[in-house]
């Protein structure tokens, strides 16, 4: 049982040393840290400038729509290099699948950019 046990005390060790080198970081940035906080940096930061109103006021729902666009061709562009660098080493039948696969995601993306498009949602005022 001693033997098995032995096999965990490399992780034991890198544990307690990691959590011993954070308590002498948190430690360390308390007690050296200055401590001379004015108004400016204690101020509330929001886009560069002061808030001015509620936090629970509404926001405008195409700031919604453009990052909802930027995460669909975000995944779109990560999903596209895999499937680029894979296609060419695929057997022929394989490949004409994956490669029609792929157009049918791309056509419902660009399905779903149009719909937006048409929408406003890529206009600004």
């Amino acid at each position: 049982m001693t033997a098995f046990l032995l096999q965990y005390l490399p992780i034991v060790i890198f544990l307690g040393i990691a959590a011993a080198l954070g308590l002498v970081f948190i430690l360390g940035a308390a007690v050296l840290a200055p401590k001379a906080p004015d108004p400016e940096k204690l101020s509330s930061y929001e886009c560069g400038f002061n808030a001015f109103d509620d936090a629970r006021m509404k926001f405008d729902v195409r700031f919604y729509l453009v990052s909802i666009l930027f995460i669909i061709f975000d995944l779109e562009v990560a999903f596209l290099f895999p499937w680029a660098v894979a296609l060419m080493k695929l057997p022929p039948d394989v490949s004409h699948f994956a490669f029609w696969s792929m157009m049918a995601f791309l056509g419902v993306l660009t399905v779903g950019f149009i719909y937006e498009w048409k929408k406003g949602a890529l206009e600004w005022e």
